[in-house]
């Protein structure tokens, strides 16, 4: 197997966990199976760059001596507000050469301003998706994933969410031993799907100002297996159906149908992924009714069966 250049591009005001997330991922794996990736660090003059929470780090080199990258990787961080040209141009010519091509964070930005992801489906930080979308129209921005892959290309949300792609792609080269390893190691779990939301059901939403909306929230939560139809929350709330809807819609920035939707969603995953209890069962307790139920949902929005998001995403057990 040959050995995999992993270049990292670096920039004054990069985010550090950005860049030392997937670093550790691959040179885990490296320490895990010796010659299958070299990281290399490289920043446009080859000079040290102060990250933004006031680190200094010292590349190996210039971008101009990098060596050609099988995955390349863009951090984020506030260096991205206003780039350096040289940086856009330098992945305009190169980013094309790598077989991969990796964003952290706001480093889609950068991607985005060398024409990388034009066409695209992309991911990014929430904080930075309305930006994104609003400047590349030409890219088709999903806020919700933690990272998004398109053919060759693969963009992640906010900062620890690197480590979650940098694993999947040991995966995908390594296979799924070599990245539980790697993430043991580094005491994280190998278990989040790209498509899984940035955000639990509770922190997508926002929180309702009046209490009675705000307590029932928390109950939904607590009660996935309940009646959670309009009608059975409104009279919780003591709202008409129509005046509940309207509210909590106004007040949460979703509706009470989506909010129950993810809740469930979240409440089946972890079962999955934590107890060992029968799909059926799951079903049950996460208010779904039948497995098949269940399983058009986890379909619809994760791409996978409960079966087999339990096979990929639970851990193994501790030898």
């Amino acid at each position: 197997m040959a050995q995999r250049t992993v270049l990292v591009v670096l920039f004054d005001q990069v985010q550090s966990l950005d860049v030392t997330g997937p670093v550790e991922v691959f040179a885990g794996a490296e320490r895990h199976t010796p010659g299958t990736y070299r990281v290399v660090t490289a920043s446009p003059a080859g000079a040290p760059v102060r990250t933004s929470s006031g680190l200094t780090v010292v590349p190996d080199g210039p971008l101009a001596d990098a060596p050609e990258a099988d995955t390349l990787v863009v951090p984020g961080g506030h260096g991205t507000r206003a780039p350096d040209p040289g940086l856009t141009d330098w992945l305009r010519a190169h980013g094309p050469r790598a077989r991969r091509l990796v964003s952290v964070c706001t480093g889609a930005v950068l991607l985005a301003r060398a024409g990388m992801l034009d066409g695209r489906r992309a991911t990014t930080h929430w904080a930075y998706c309305d930006r994104l979308a609003r400047e590349h129209p030409a890219v088709d921005v999903d806020p919700d994933p933690i990272y998004v892959r398109d053919g060759r290309v693969a963009t992640s949300a906010g900062v620890t969410s690197g480590i979650d792609l940098a694993l999947a792609l040991v995966e995908e080269d390594l296979g799924r031993d070599t990245a539980l390893t790697v993430a043991r190691h580094l005491v994280v779990f190998l278990r989040r799907p790209g498509n899984q939301a940035q955000f639990s059901a509770q922190l997508a939403a926002q929180t309702a100002c009046r209490e009675p909306l705000r307590e029932l929230q928390q109950w939904i939560t607590e009660h996935p297996g309940a009646d959670l139809g309009v009608d059975a929350l409104a009279a919780r709330a003591g709202l008409s159906p129509r005046h509940f809807a309207r509210a909590f819609r106004a007040e949460t920035g979703t509706t009470p149908g989506r909010f129950v939707d993810r809740t469930r969603l979240e409440h089946a995953r972890r079962l999955l992924e934590d107890t060992g209890d029968g799909v059926g069962q799951v079903a049950r307790a996460s208010g779904y009714g039948t497995p098949e139920a269940m399983r058009r949902a986890f379909v619809k929005i994760l791409g996978t069966s409960p079966a087999e998001y339990r096979r990929r995403f639970r851990p193994a057990p501790a030898p």
